[in-house]
């Protein structure tokens, strides 16, 4: 299953990344490049691409897929959420600060709540379809491990920000 993959690569290729690199390797800058693969790859390519596309424009194979039934309006409603999820994983290339903390923060909380929704789906109605069952491990791992680089980043001193003067000036 192509998250399962996208789910691994989160870790694999920011090694790589920092192996091939020759910038020192930094607490910071560790956390920052697995971070920002974890945002591109995680929530960018889970959302737009894996997200996004099917189930707006395969809207009834997605579904047999996930082993629901076919013809519901709310594959749409996921496919939007997904893909604008994504396009703000994508943003996460040029937009750095707490803009990858709001995204990494509210993606979590979705993959979460999406490989409870799973579990749940395979506990009480035995839905074992390939796209329900197997995104329990994506959707969960990418969620975990999101909050986690979220946290040592942040602890790492990450996100530091110049404070925003909302007061209007002349």
């Amino acid at each position: 299953m192509i998250a399962l993959t996208i789910a691994i690569l989160c870790v694999l290729l920011p090694i790589t990344h920092l192996f091939i690199s020759k910038k020192p390797r930094t607490r910071l800058r560790v956390l920052h490049i697995l971070l920002l693969y974890a945002l591109v790859l995680g929530v960018g390519v889970i959302g737009l691409p894996l997200g996004f596309i099917p189930h707006v424009f395969f809207p009834d194979e997605a579904a047999r897929l996930i082993g629901w039934p076919p013809g519901s309006p709310f594959q749409f409603e996921v496919g939007m959420h997904d893909g604008a999820w994504g396009i703000l994983g994508f943003l996460c290339i040029w937009i750095g600060g707490t803009f990858w903390l709001a995204t990494g923060l509210g993606w979590s909380f979705f993959m979460l709540g999406a490989c409870y929704g799973h579990i749940r789906e395979m506990i009480v109605h035995e839905n074992y379809a390939p796209y329900n069952f197997l995104t329990i491990f994506s959707d969960g791992f990418i969620g975990i491990w999101l909050l986690i680089l979220l946290w040592l980043y942040w602890r790492a001193g990450g996100f530091k920000e110049l404070p925003v003067d909302t007061r209007r000036t002349k």
